[in-house]
């Protein structure tokens, strides 16, 4: 908590440097129609500098927030005892290849079913839970959407357009008729991802080395890079579909299965700060509580620049514990799988990603064993299914630039 404390005065004393090294730069531009070099190099310096404090303290809450989980609490019932000893029959399978029963310690831990031929066994919940915690603070996409485990390859759902009206109504007045909801099915498909990483025999046989941490590290930043690149630029084929891939209208003729934009301008972004607020006045309000914006590292460098009409800096520090930076007082998260500005490029997203996009995970994360392929390494192939897509086209827009 005090390394945290110390972040975010640093962060605070580097961002009124910035403001204020930025105000003169504004000022000999506006008087000279062009500012001093050096000046517009410390000032994108320190803007440098704000983005690395920022980053600091956003992995520092991360890691605290995974500490302060703590470890999973033991039980006593039959299928805590179950999953005690599938754990230990995977590790010495995992170690050492040797099969035993664990086909149905799987099915007894709730781990695996008899008919299942995908090969190889499923990770006990421990060492999935590791791999999925990691994948939440490398993925920015996990920590805005909903995230859904699943049984099954696919995930349906009745999503309502908006057709549906209601009405008020006393205890014995008539009911008047209301339109009918206009429901459309959404269908997500979970894909594979894999990670193959290897490991000597020597290795294995060392009872020091946690086997959880060992494949939780190996495989866990790798899913979560290829994920947190699907999951925006995906399209869908083979992997899910992302922010990216979906059509994209003017949001003044914004239709169901498409997301509306708002018209940036100029690519160089110059201090559009009105077009950011057309933005989220584009977004209707029932979706404002838990907005945010998603845009990449570089983006956010140019619009911490912005100033409103008041002569106010439109982007803040997040100067509390927990506390996100924000952008016209909505949180502003950075994914730098989202695409620089640039003509006829989408930079950035506003909306509430929570309502608007969906991610599945389905259960069991698999490892098979190859001993024989790569010797004298033994090859882990570890997979788990993925998907994603966006659910309410309605709750998210982008911001569109025009002309180079």
């Amino acid at each position: 908590m005090d390394e945290i404390k110390k972040i975010i005065e640093a962060l605070g004393k580097t961002f009124e440097t910035f403001k204020g090294e930025n105000d003169v730069r504004l000022k000999e531009i506006e008087a000279k129609g062009h500012a001093d070099p050096l000046l517009a190099e410390k000032v994108d310096k320190i803007n440098a500098d704000i983005a690395q404090i920022a980053e600091m303290k956003t992995q520092l809450e991360a890691l605290e927030t995974v500490a302060g989980r703590g470890a999973f609490g033991g039980g006593t019932s039959e299928i805590d005892k179950a999953k005690a000893e599938y754990k230990t029959g995977f590790e010495s399978w995992f170690r050492k290849g040797v099969e035993a029963n664990l086909a149905e310690l799987a099915v007894q831990a709730n781990a695996s079913t008899l008919d299942d031929t995908a090969g190889g066994f499923t990770v006990p919940e421990e060492m999935a839970a590791t791999i999925e915690r990691v994948a939440g603070t490398v993925s920015a996409m996990r920590g805005l959407a909903t995230v859904m485990g699943i049984g099954t390859d696919t995930y349906k759902k009745l999503v309502n357009q908006g057709g549906a009206s209601t009405g008020w109504v006393g205890e014995k007045g008539a009911r008047a008729e209301t339109d009918s909801p206009s429901l459309v099915e959404i269908a997500i498909n979970t894909k594979e991802i894999y990670a193959m990483p290897a490991a000597t025999q020597k290795l294995l046989d060392d009872s020091y080395i946690d086997i959880a941490a060992w494949l939780g590290n190996e495989v866990a930043i790798e899913f979560a890079e290829e994920e947190g690149d699907a999951f925006i630029n995906g399209n869908g084929v083979e992997k899910p579909k992302g922010l990216d891939a979906y059509t994209k209208i003017t949001n003044a003729s914004y239709a169901w299965g498409k997301m509306g934009y708002i018209a940036g301008g100029h690519a160089t972004l110059l201090n559009n700060a009105d077009k950011l607020v057309d933005v989220t006045d584009g977004l209707n309000s029932i979706y404002l509580n838990g907005s945010s914006w998603l845009m990449n590292r570089t983006t956010n460098g140019v619009i911490r620049k912005f100033k409103d009409g008041e002569g106010n800096y439109i982007w803040r520090p997040g100067l509390e514990a927990g506390a996100p930076n924000t952008l016209l007082g909505y949180p502003v998260v950075t994914d730098d799988n989202v695409e620089d500005i640039g003509a006829g490029t989408y930079p950035i997203y506003f909306g509430n990603f929570k309502r608007a996009y969906l991610i599945l995970d389905r259960f069991g994360i698999r490892v098979l064993r190859d001993p024989y392929s790569s010797k004298p390494y033994v090859l882990f192939y570890t997979t788990k299914r993925v998907g994603g897509g966006i659910v309410m086209y309605e709750a998210i827009k982008t911001l569109k630039i025009h002309t180079s």
